[in-house]
């Protein structure tokens, strides 16, 4: 069969754009991933992501490492990578966390046009369907549904507590101004948790 594009990796990226292109009915999309169709449990139910970590069976994740790398004392690094429609947010832990501003303008610095956050954070609005609604820094009524824990843990609160006692300040949105402090994370959609976060 013949199909006007063939796009190889079904990961967020491929996936996204598969849908966007197959929006015109005219338009063939041939979408190749090497991985299962990510329906598994360990990829629905959140906790199943432990199943997912180095040293388990590589179900959904490929597992790469990196080469030994002097900063690690000649260690090697854990990459995961997903292996199965969706790619690595099949291993995510349905966290929802966008990389830091300077990433994005470093990449620029070095070289890619169109990657400041200047210029990606339109696109990060046009995704996302944060149920907060939408501002500066967030969508409203995109495709990728964002939204508050339902239960955290007592723990969880708990957590966020002992930091503000010891001066680790308080961070209710991670994908906000600043990505520095402690709190609960939202999620796509999720189970629950607490992290700090920094730079």
């Amino acid at each position: 069969m013949d199909y006007d594009y063939v796009i190889v990796g079904g990961g967020s990226a491929g996936s996204t754009l598969a849908a966007r292109l197959t929006e015109d009915p005219a338009v063939t999309v041939c979408l190749l991933e090497a991985g299962g169709d990510g329906k598994g449990i360990l990829v629905r139910a959140p906790a199943g992501v432990a199943l997912l970590l180095p040293g388990r069976p590589k179900i959904s994740n490929w597992a790469y490492e990196t080469v030994p790398q002097p900063g690690f004392n000649g260690r090697k690094g854990y990459q995961p990578r997903g292996k199965a429609l969706g790619g690595s947010s099949a291993i995510n832990a349905m966290l929802y966390i966008r990389g830091h501003p300077t990433d994005y303008d470093g990449w620029a610095d070095a070289g890619c046009d169109g990657w400041s956050w200047e210029e990606v954070l339109p696109y990060f609005r046009r995704a996302e369907g944060n149920e907060r609604g939408a501002d500066a820094l967030h969508g409203g009524d995109g495709p990728l549904r964002v939204a508050d824990q339902r239960n955290p843990r007592p723990v969880a609160h708990a957590f966020v507590e002992a930091c503000a006692e010891n001066q680790i300040r308080r961070n209710d949105d991670f994908n906000g101004p600043d990505q520095e402090g402690a709190g609960l994370y939202q999620g796509t959609p999720f189970w629950g948790g607490a992290k700090t976060g920094g730079r």
